[in-house]
């Protein structure tokens, strides 16, 4: 497993909380909180150009 720095959970209502973490060579990730050794990978622009397009609501369609 790399070493992750891991930020403190965004938690949403009831149990929804998301860890986001980033390594030394440049890869993010986001977990479920508590299951941080099962999680998704890429790269920070990638993570960054997600972040932005859920806040412009390109996500709404799931809600």
């Amino acid at each position: 497993m790399p070493d992750i720095d891991w930020e403190e959970p965004f938690c949403g209502e009831g149990n929804s909380c998301f860890r986001l973490g980033t390594d030394l060579t440049g890869n993010a990730y986001i977990a479920v909180a508590g299951q941080e050794d099962h999680y998704l990978t890429d790269t920070r622009e990638a993570l960054r150009t997600l972040i932005h397009d859920i806040k412009a609501g390109r996500a709404d369609h799931l809600l």
